[in-house]
């Protein structure tokens, strides 16, 4: 199945026309996370995700990030293939991408 896919300075552009129920997740390890992530973000490792399936299919739309786009299209294709069509993922660029463009980061 397929999903959308956009860049972390698309998914700077449109945060702030988020809707309450749509969610941005990092699926980058909690050190990775803790170092730095985008403001009100959460996080679940990619190697977690199964355990978060049916919470996951709660919210209107997932916006899925990591470091460069390995793991967010790896986590992308996975929920895909287990029904979820909510999906946007964060694909070619990832945290490194925003912070070089000075963009605000949480820690």
């Amino acid at each position: 199945m397929a999903h959308a896919h956009m860049t972390m300075l698309a998914l700077a552009e449109k945060l702030p026309t988020l809707a309450a129920e749509d969610i941005v997740l990092d699926v980058r390890g909690r050190d990775e996370y803790g170092a730095g992530h985008v403001l009100g973000s959460m996080n679940i490792p990619h190697d977690e995700i199964l355990q978060h399936v049916s919470e996951l299919r709660q919210y209107g739309h997932l916006y899925i990030y990591c470091k460069s786009g390995g793991r967010s299209g790896f986590v992308s294709d996975l929920l895909s293939n287990m029904g979820l069509t909510n999906l946007t993922c964060i694909s070619g660029s990832g945290m490194p991408d925003w912070v070089a463009a000075g963009l605000p980061v949480a820690k």
